[in-house]
């Protein structure tokens, strides 16, 4: 049954992931239902209660960090599902739970993303969906819907990251929310060449961030701030062929990025150095590459060596430039 499931996420089409998004924006009643629980062992707030604290503690590492505790954080999973598998419960304890999976759930997926297992990623996003559709969490289920969106424009499709993301907007009205979901549109459209309809995603998304300050923001948003608008911003301007202004954002992005957000900074890197190649400054580009591929190492992240390494065949061309070799000879390493 597990083996059957891993393969149909592995081939999973673009078109499954905008009608699950779909069913799940059309679902009129979110509410949990009845389960029988006879013969199951009791579970009590002060347990919950511990599983929260842990799950929050581990999930607010420093990034470097968090190489270190992945493996404690997918037993953290497991040890909640078989809750909600085995258990009894009250509602209270019930929506706690699926919570706690929800949560847990995406960032698995985010750790097996960041390793470019992307079957396993999905996996562990549709079933968060899932739980977060059980616990009544609207806000988390348009989350989930974004991460899966996200990994579709990752994996060069971004009109299914698009088709999500719309629908993904119909779940949430949180301003902060919102905004990094219409940001993730902004790049959808912009690499289809989408010029007005992206513009107009940028814009609804900087108004948006404007108008989260003094609202409550999601967990799962928090981080968002004027940096990510900045660089996602650059680079949607960056696809759609403004490259002066894209590689001032994405400059200026870089520049307000706290230093606890060290993968972050290393894909924003990779941003400028695009950015710098595409202005054919290689030896600005070589700089930030190399900075962007030591912080990777450093924190193990292998999504920002991936990042780095597809820009080698653009370096080529400028074998002699200032720190190119230097570059093309640690990615080969």
């Amino acid at each position: 049954m597990e083996r059957s499931r891993r393969t149909f996420l592995t081939t999973i089409s673009g078109s499954a992931l905008v009608a699950l998004a779909s069913s799940w924006a059309s679902t009129d009643t979110w509410a949990l239902t009845g389960e029988p629980t006879h013969g199951r062992t009791a579970v009590g707030e002060e347990l919950v209660a511990l599983l929260e604290e842990t799950s929050a503690r581990l999930t607010v590492q420093a990034t470097e960090q968090r190489q270190h505790t992945a493996s404690l954080i997918d037993a953290l999973l497991t040890t909640v599902t078989g809750l909600i598998e085995g258990g009894r419960y009250n509602r209270p304890v019930k929506l706690r739970l699926h919570a706690l999976a929800a949560n847990l759930s995406q960032t698995v997926g985010w750790h097996r993303f960041d390793l470019g297992l992307h079957a396993e990623a999905s996996q562990y996003w549709i079933a968060g969906l899932h739980s977060a559709h059980t616990g009544g969490d609207r806000d988390m289920g348009a989350a989930l819907l974004g991460d899966l969106a996200y990994q579709a424009s990752w994996r060069d499709d971004p009109r299914t990251a698009a088709g999500i993301l719309e629908r993904a907007l119909s779940g949430t009205r949180r301003p902060a929310a919102c905004s990094l979901l219409q940001l993730r549109l902004a790049r959808a459209l912009a690499v289809q060449g989408e010029r007005r309809a992206a513009l107009r995603a940028l814009s609804a998304a900087e108004h948006l961030l404007d108008a989260s300050s003094g609202e409550p923001v999601p967990a799962w948003c928090a981080w968002l701030g004027e940096a990510d608008l900045a660089v996602d911003s650059g680079q949607a301007l960056l696809d759609l062929g403004d490259t002066r202004r894209a590689h001032q954002l994405i400059r200026e992005g870089q520049k307000l990025l706290p230093p606890s957000r060290a993968k972050t900074h290393g894909v924003f890197l990779t941003y400028q150095a695009r950015s710098h190649l595409d202005l054919q400054e290689p030896e600005r580009a070589a700089a930030a590459a190399l900075e962007a591929l030591q912080v990777a190492q450093r924190i193990g992240a292998p999504r920002c060596v991936d990042l780095v390494r597809e820009l080698v065949p653009s370096f080529k061309a400028y074998p002699g430039a200032q720190g190119v070799g230097e570059l093309l000879d640690q990615v080969a390493a």
